[in-house]
């Protein structure tokens, strides 16, 4: 991974990109998990080259003459085994898998390792962890190969790689979100699947006079689930603008999602239960819980959690705000090249490979079990068997891949963790007191924008 003129490669590249949406790097010693360094133009272009005098890079650089091996950071499950696919077709590129670290633990595993002039050159990373990454000065801008793989993915699924104007990573499976409710109790109640929110605001009360101990389903508590309701109403909780971020976490499209939800949980109309807890799980076992608005990954993880409901389950399009055809995204990941590769090319020609070609995605999809981000990965799903818990639905994979058509662009910035923490306590709290939850978005606003700025963030 590394040679003689890896520290001039890794010195040249940061000084050619530029990332303007940091003022200084003096506040890097005070970063928290999320709360990363970056590198300030002005900073980038006068260090890069006052510590690369005479190097050189030439237009092809990155193209090794002889074989090389790439190693590559991920949790997705059995991707050495899709991985083995390609080393045998691919002598002089070869890929040592590395289970590093989880998607929780990823980025803070990647910023040791890089402090410490090691590292992958590849590494796999949630959409919304991504930012951070850039910022920090890990991830690569991959522009210049971009074209290699941006025309097999939407320009939704494009926009979660995008971070000013650069691309910097490679789209590997998305989540776009989904109706999940128990079919048979929908027939033994007689409710009819909600198309708009409107109509499931009118359905919740249904279900509470028709079954009194049940519930429609959940309130968001996390910050994952309501920033997706957002996003089909075009909310921006993160852009770039010039040299500066700008927040928009407290707009009108989040607080008119947060006022529709706000009487349903005073009313009672809908459950608090926090996701993936024992209690809720109950509930989705039992019967308390009719439907879930969820990731296409729903349906495989909520046989874990309901095994005696299996086969009682569907899904169908989300309610819409508007009648807007666009979903919101509830999860997902990339794999970025980092700045330590003295590979990059190769890496891209890699990636392109595991996440666009059908013998790359079919492997993700039968060995891994992902829900690929590619046009031609998803077209593969439709041949697939449906979970298990939705298994009497003929048309599972036609409503999830008509879902996955039509996503809302998404930007992240690099302090998301700030801002689920924040909502995720705030929200409890608000609906324990019976506070608002448009206090609860200014707060969130006010957080991410306290913490930009005392990282040494330009927000506008």
């Amino acid at each position: 991974m590394s040679n003689g003129l890896a520290g001039a490669r890794r010195c040249a590249r940061r000084a050619a990109v530029f990332i303007p949406l940091r003022r200084s790097r003096a506040v890097m010693k005070n970063a928290q998990r999320f709360r990363v360094a970056a590198v300030a133009a002005a900073a980038v272009a006068t260090l890069g080259l006052s510590g690369c005098a005479g190097s050189s890079e030439s237009a092809d650089e990155g193209t090794s003459a002889g074989p090389v091996t790439l190693e590559y950071w991920s949790w997705a499950t059995n991707v050495d085994q899709v991985v083995e696919g390609w080393n045998q077709e691919h002598p002089d590129i070869q890929v040592k898998v590395v289970e590093a670290a989880g998607a929780d633990d990823m980025v803070a595993k990647l910023l040791a390792s890089v402090r410490a002039g090691e590292g992958p050159d590849m590494a796999q990373a949630e959409f919304q962890k991504l930012p951070s990454l850039v910022v920090s000065d890990v991830a690569l801008d991959l522009s210049t190969y971009a074209d290699q793989f941006s025309g097999e993915y939407s320009k939704g699924t494009m926009s979660l790689v995008t971070v000013g104007d650069g691309v910097f990573a490679v789209p590997q499976d998305v989540a776009p979100m989904v109706f999940m409710y128990r079919r048979d109790l929908f027939e033994q109640y007689g409710l009819q699947v909600p198309t708009t929110w409107d109509e499931y605001a009118a359905l919740a009360k249904q279900v509470k006079e028709v079954a009194p101990t049940a519930f429609l389903g959940g309130y968001p508590d996390d910050a994952s689930t309501f920033a997706a309701y957002t996003q089909p109403l075009g909310a921006t909780w993160w852009s770039t603008g010039g040299e500066s971020w700008n927040v928009g976490i407290d707009g009108p499209e989040s607080q008119r999602v947060a006022k529709f939800w706000q009487p349903l949980v005073e009313d009672g109309l809908v459950d608090t239960t926090h996701f993936f807890t024992p209690e809720w799980g109950t509930k989705m076992n039992d019967g308390t819980l009719l439907s879930w608005t969820v990731g296409t990954w729903g349906p495989g993880a909520a046989i874990s959690v309901a095994p005696d409901t299996a086969g009682a389950w569907a899904i169908a399009p989300m309610p819409s705000w508007d009648g807007e055809s666009q979903v919101g995204l509830m999860g997902g990941s990339s794999v970025m090249v980092t700045k330590n590769s003295d590979h990059p090319q190769e890496a891209v020609e890699f990636l392109t490979w595991l996440n666009t070609s059908s013998a790359g995605t079919a492997g993700m999809i039968e060995k891994g079990g992902l829900f690929p981000a590619s046009t031609l990965g998803q077209e593969a799903l439709a041949e697939q068997p449906v979970p298990e818990i939705v298994s009497g639905q003929d048309d599972f994979w036609e409503v999830a891949l008509t879902a996955a058509k039509d996503t809302a662009p998404v930007t992240w910035g690099p302090n998301v963790q700030v801002a689920f923490d924040t909502w995720g306590d705030a929200i409890k709290q608000a609906s324990a007191a019976r506070t608002s939850y448009l206090d609860v978005l200014t707060a969130t606003q006010d957080a991410v924008v306290a913490d930009l700025e005392k990282s040494g963030f330009s927000v506008d």
